[in-house]
């Protein structure tokens, strides 16, 4: 682990926000030369802090406008194996996130579609159809907020 001090944290805090920024303009909101902000973005990023730049897709423009979080259990966990389910699901393309949890479900998927219609089909025809599939509950996205996370 590495310690960070208020600087690194004010960088993390504006790469989360804007992920582009350059060193440059990195070290003029932090009061940084660009070598330094450059060095220190550096560090950040050998050290495992910073893992990479993701891009941000607007999914109402390319058309999916629901997301819906689903909670899986599957129906008998000696019979198929949780890595048999997790390759199958893998392979479905509204499916963008796959969380294994503990709780009341085993899984906790994000699921993506035109709308309940397209939601209704990939459920009945892909999810349902998953090897050791139990009970599903869904849960509809209404709105999402984004948090820059625990940065301190």
């Amino acid at each position: 682990m590495i310690d960070l001090d208020d600087l690194d944290r004010a960088m993390l805090r504006a790469l989360a926000l804007e992920g582009t920024l350059s060193a440059g303009e990195l070290g003029r909101r932090l009061g940084l030369s660009q070598p330094a902000a450059w060095r220190r973005q550096k560090r950040l990023e050998e050290a495992g802090v910073i893992k990479g730049l993701r891009l941000e897709v607007d999914r109402t423009a390319l058309g999916f406008g629901v997301t819906v979080f689903l909670g899986v259990k599957l129906a008998a966990k000696g019979r198929v194996s949780l890595e048999d389910f997790e390759r199958a699901v893998a392979s479905i393309p509204e499916v963008q996130v796959v969380q294994h949890v503990l709780g009341l479900f085993d899984y906790r998927l994000r699921v993506v579609a035109r709308d309940i219609a397209d939601f209704e089909r990939v459920l009945r025809r892909r999810i349902m159809t998953l090897p050791g599939v139990g009970n599903v509950e869904a849960n509809v996205l209404l709105t999402e907020e984004r948090r820059a996370g625990p940065i301190g």
